[in-house]
């Protein structure tokens, strides 16, 4: 609720947004099992028609961080975020740099994340792990 107040909406706005995001339960489907509902407090909500806007207007201050810390460090990459996915875009005539600077904005994005506690990475997925 904090990002919602800091980004300037009214005091009414910030209001329905908490109601919105309070007392929601889910419960977890899988082939024929059904669990009972849990409460849940965080996150927004998939497919809910406020869960594309509330995802954007929380992750912007890390998108900014972000962006600082590729300035500071004169990484030059674009990012594009869409609701669910994210594109990192490197144009330099040499690969190797082009390569690297993916590879930092990337590694700097996966801290970000993991420091705000937005997602939780596993390195247990696939043979193949490039932050190793």
């Amino acid at each position: 609720m904090l990002i919602i107040v800091k980004a300037g909406f009214n005091p009414r706005n910030s209001c329905f947004f908490s109601n919105y995001l309070i007392e929601r339960k889910t419960k977890y489907l899988w082939n024929n099992f059904s669990s009972p509902f849990f409460n849940i407090n965080v996150g927004v909500g998939q497919e809910l028609a406020l869960s594309p806007i509330l995802s954007a207007l929380y992750l912007l201050p890390v998108f900014y961080i972000f962006e600082e810390r590729l300035k500071n460090l004169e990484i030059h990459i674009s990012f594009i975020s869409f609701v669910d996915d994210g594109l990192f875009i490197s144009q330099n005539k040499s690969f190797n740099i082009s390569n690297t600077n993916i590879f930092c904005s990337y590694h700097i994005m996966f801290l970000l994340l993991e420091h705000f506690r937005l997602f939780h990475f596993s390195r247990l997925q696939g043979a193949f792990n490039f932050l190793l």
